[in-house]
């Protein structure tokens, strides 16, 4: 017989909803801006029309927002294993 915890004690809190949705949110955003640097050097852009207006955080944003969205996803797995582990004690 299964000791694990029906799904209904799993439900995910709001903070296990707000790590997951802006971990993804800002993995898509780091991805579109990693896209449009790619458009933006086939469509023959050169360095320098990539120093001016938007184009410099454009380019940042991939450097920032890729490794911080894998920090929230463990986060969120950590979050997660803590919770079972807690509902799967709390059953036993």
């Amino acid at each position: 017989m299964s000791t694990s915890p029906d799904s209904s004690q799993l439900q995910p809190g709001r903070a296990e909803r707000i790590l997951a949705f802006m971990s993804l949110g800002i993995a898509l955003l780091s991805i579109v801006c990693f896209f449009a640097i790619i458009i933006g050097t086939a469509t023959g852009m050169s360095q320098e029309d990539f120093s001016s207006g938007i184009w410099p955080l454009v380019a940042l944003l991939p450097n920032i927002g890729l490794p911080l969205a894998f920090v929230l996803i463990i986060t969120l797995l950590v979050i997660t294993w803590a919770r079972r582990k807690r509902a799967n004690q709390a059953s036993s």
